[in-house]
């Protein structure tokens, strides 16, 4: 058997093209949160109801969760340079009109619009990522790279719109989109190559909007139970959605040139990368609501105090994610994946030993632990199942692990935020029985009741409410390391190099050669 020739190795050029992707990867995931403190201003100026207000905040994520996989196999199909420049295009024209909107009903039609834009632009800049490096530990840093700054724009959205906010009127937080998608679009045409799957097929229209119908309901579904807890109606979209689901998934297994490729999702690398991301995002976005609220309630700091003090725990992804991918030139993967999970469980543990008068570094420390661990694995989760995924389905694969992602941080929401709110509410019952149901039921509204009560009462109220929202947040913490353990099990015993050769070897070789004949290549050999 002759052995495959080394993967050509990327030079300058394909470093310099990472870096231009990173600016729409940065961009879109602050938009995530940007709103954050931005709200307020909003209010006062546009004067949105409350149902509007939440369509404001949630609008832009509602969007781009359910077009990912959509855009993801538009992308294989017409070119992922050219649905990333279509992207760029359309979340620039979007922040202009977000910026100025005069009221709520354009604002929310404008962050649909960016939700668009931003399902164009996430899953192109990984499938490019997979068509750029073709060397295996080359690639590994720019997956490190990629996942680093996902995780750092939604961490600094925040802190972003702070800063604007204390200068320039709230359209500030859309406007400072332009300047990068404006280098995008001059940047991008050089130095990017075009790349698509050979496979001439036309887009599958009832296939794109099955995928939309089926995850619509679920994530919002999830969302409106986590939020305000079982009620029929979201029960019910969810239902109608996992329905819509298995329609799709029973659709693609008829096809020839299927949206989704049901045998990659087979693949124990790629498979099983998907569910440990999903898991990962379920404990970060589940337990990320709790962490905010006690900085900031719990502990007194101002919003903007509380997102600096937010961004200390990635220190812990500066360390983590290097030192990972070192690891795995000399242990299984698998082993690492594992090991970094279970690192980000140890954090987690340690959160689970937080009080109410508990030194911030306490916190910070715990996070810092759980934040590396779990980058560091979703470092190498990424970077597996695009090596697993052959070159000419890199978007629709990057797609599909992005939906994995975005339906994790739905469940880890109403999973964890609904075990939270259990303990909270007990907790609540026992200690302040008379008190109003506002307040037995979240930390917000039992200090809205405080502010209507004598200081003494206030005080016995907000003290009984820290201690059991506290409490809450390590019952969180406990479901979410809960979750890494499964995370850790999952990667010793179905993601280890031992029993299933690692596929990235073949397609490496074919897409160092030049683009077209290697992609017809791989086609002819039945990928």
């Amino acid at each position: 058997m002759t052995s495959s020739p080394p993967a050509a190795l990327a030079g300058r050029r394909e470093w310099t093209a990472l870096g231009v992707l990173m600016l729409p990867l940065l961009f879109v995931s602050m938009d995530v949160s940007i709103l954050f403190y931005a709200l307020p201003a909003i209010g006062a100026d546009l004067e949105p109801g409350s149902t509007q207000q939440l369509w404001i905040l949630d609008m832009y994520g509602f969007v781009l969760a359910g077009l990912l996989v959509t855009m993801g196999a538009l992308g294989d199909r017409i070119g992922r340079r050219k649905v990333l420049m279509g992207g760029t295009v359309v979340f620039a024209a979007a922040s202009l009109a977000a910026a100025l909107a005069q009221s709520p009903e354009a604002l929310i039609a404008a962050r649909a619009l960016l939700g668009v834009g931003g399902a164009c632009l996430m899953p192109s800049t990984l499938a490019l990522v997979r068509n750029l490096f073709h060397d295996r530990e080359q690639r590994s840093r720019a997956v490190a790279l990629w996942t680093t700054v996902m995780a750092a724009g939604i961490s600094l959205g925040p802190v972003v719109s702070g800063i604007l906010l204390a200068h320039f009127r709230w359209g500030a937080v859309f406007l400072i989109n332009l300047p990068a998608m404006a280098l995008l679009l001059v940047a991008a045409p050089a130095l990017l190559p075009e790349s698509r799957s050979p496979v001439k097929a036309r887009f599958d229209v009832p296939s794109a909007v099955l995928s939309l119908a089926a995850l619509l309901p679920v994530i919002q579904g999830i969302k409106e139970i986590a939020k305000h807890g079982y009620r029929p109606l979201p029960a019910l979209g969810i239902a109608v959605g996992l329905v819509l689901g298995l329609v799709f998934v029973h659709r693609q297994s008829r096809l020839t040139h299927p949206m989704v490729d049901l045998a990659l999702l087979r693949r124990r690398a790629y498979g099983g990368s998907v569910l440990v991301n999903l898991l990962a995002m379920a404990a970060t976005i589940g337990f990320a609501a709790f962490f905010s609220q006690y900085v900031q309630s719990v502990l007194g700091k101002s919003p903007f105090e509380a997102a600096m003090w937010s961004l200390v725990p990635s220190l812990g992804v500066v360390v983590a994610a290097p030192a990972a991918g070192a690891l795995t030139e000399r242990l299984d993967r698998g082993h690492v994946m594992g090991g970094g999970f279970l690192v980000s469980a140890a954090g987690f543990l340690w959160l689970t030993g937080t009080r109410t008068g508990s030194p911030l570094w306490v916190t910070l420390a715990g996070s810092a632990v759980y934040a590396g661990g779990l980058v560091a694995a979703m470092t190498l989760a990424n970077e597996l199942a695009l090596g697993a995924a052959p070159p000419e389905r890199a978007g629709s694969a990057a797609a599909v692990l992005e939906s994995g992602q975005e339906l994790g941080g739905a469940l880890g929401m109403a999973l964890l935020g609904s075990l939270g709110a259990v303990v909270y509410g007990r907790d609540m019952t026992d200690a302040a029985p008379g008190a109003p149901d506002a307040a037995r039921e979240t930390l917000g509204g039992a200090v809205a009741v405080a502010r209507q009560l004598p200081p003494r009462g206030q005080d016995d109220l907000l003290s009984a409410a820290s201690k059991a929202f506290t409490h809450g947040l390590d019952t969180a913490a406990a479901g979410a390391a809960a979750a890494m353990a499964v995370a850790a099990l999952i990667s010793v015993v179905v993601l280890r190099r031992d029993g299933e050769p690692a596929p990235a070897d073949s397609e490496d070789r074919l897409s160092a050669e030049p683009a077209g004949g290697a992609l017809r290549h791989a086609d002819a050999e039945g990928r």
